[in-house]
């Protein structure tokens, strides 16, 4: 579904992870959900993350943008920005979400934009804003990620 891009993460974050052996960009390439629904991690840090999903092959029978591929695109990357908010000592585990569906798409890609609201120790809640090619508000979405302490650098 679309070609692959590489990850823009900042380089002390590659740098902090390829330590433990992680080769973050590629993490955030694949994973059987998001390659099923196409979506694309195209810049990543704590601070925002951005994200792009095509609209054909995530409709519902009414040909219209699925609710559900909405909050799959929501919940990526509120947990990307969790997870590197946490580092490489938390691992981030989604507790709550909330989307809100302002209008339809039939065509085209979305893209959703995360940015933090609060980044404690424990918690960390991102706001993600979804938006069609025009640049009108697909839907708003807030997600809560529980930030647990790591055995390992995935968390096993």
């Amino acid at each position: 579904m679309g070609e692959q891009r590489t990850v823009k993460f900042p380089q002390e974050v590659i740098d902090e992870y390829a330590a433990l052996g992680v080769d973050l960009p590629a993490l955030f390439s694949a994973g059987d959900l998001g390659n099923r629904m196409g979506v694309q991690i195209v810049e990543a840090s704590a601070e925002r993350v951005v994200g792009t999903m095509p609209v054909e092959g995530n409709t519902q029978p009414y040909g219209l943008l699925h609710g559900g591929a909405s909050a799959v695109l929501a919940e990526t990357l509120g947990s990307i920005g969790s997870m590197l908010h946490g580092g490489t000592t938390k691992i981030a585990v989604g507790v709550d979400l909330n989307c809100t569906h302002h209008r339809g798409v039939r065509s085209g890609l979305v893209t959703g934009v995360a940015t933090p609201v609060h980044r404690g120790r424990s918690t960390a809640t991102y706001e993600i804003i979804i938006s069609d090619e025009q640049d009108k508000r697909v839907c708003t979405a807030r997600l809560t990620c529980l930030l647990r302490d790591a055995a390992g650098p995935a968390g096993g």
